[in-house]
């Protein structure tokens, strides 16, 4: 007879503690026109992608959604340094990307999107599909605004 074991995936959100997390929601809710629970979602999956980012070699690239959640906690430099010092050992720069780069439009930018949340799900943290313009759920033609996370 065979076992099943339950996995429960990580969430990024674990990352930081309540308050931080709440703020940073808050802050997604307000800047960008989105619901608290949409926010809290884009929060979630900008500190799995941080986590991940901090990790590999890869330039990695977060989705335009997640990337709202990447912009505001950079606001929050004390808090943001602190998590990059804690998960990285080294502060995550945000690094835009020149859109006239072949590299950051297209299938290329579609590529890297796939890259990125195949890393967070290997990783072992839950990948909200709905935030992530990947595989059959999105064609994406242009992934977004040109940021990228810093290769170690």
């Amino acid at each position: 007879m065979a076992t099943i074991t339950e996995h429960t995936l990580r969430e990024g959100r674990e990352l930081i503690d309540h308050e931080l997390f709440q703020r940073l929601a808050d802050r997604v809710a307000k800047e960008h026109g989105h619901g608290t629970a949409l926010a809290e979602r884009i929060v979630d999956q900008a500190l799995a992608f941080l986590a991940v980012s901090a990790t590999t070699d890869e330039a990695l690239s977060p989705s335009p959604l997640v990337d709202h959640g990447w912009h505001e906690f950079i606001l929050h430099t004390i808090d943001y340094a602190r998590f990059c010092d804690q998960i990285a050992g080294r502060f995550l720069h945000h690094v835009p990307t020149d859109p006239a780069d072949p590299n950051t439009t297209g299938e290329a930018a579609h590529d890297t999107l796939t890259r990125t949340v195949d890393a967070i799900s290997a990783a072992g943290f839950y990948v909200d599909t709905e935030l992530w313009p990947t595989g059959n759920h999105v064609e994406c033609s242009q992934c977004h605004q040109g940021c990228t996370s810093s290769p170690t």
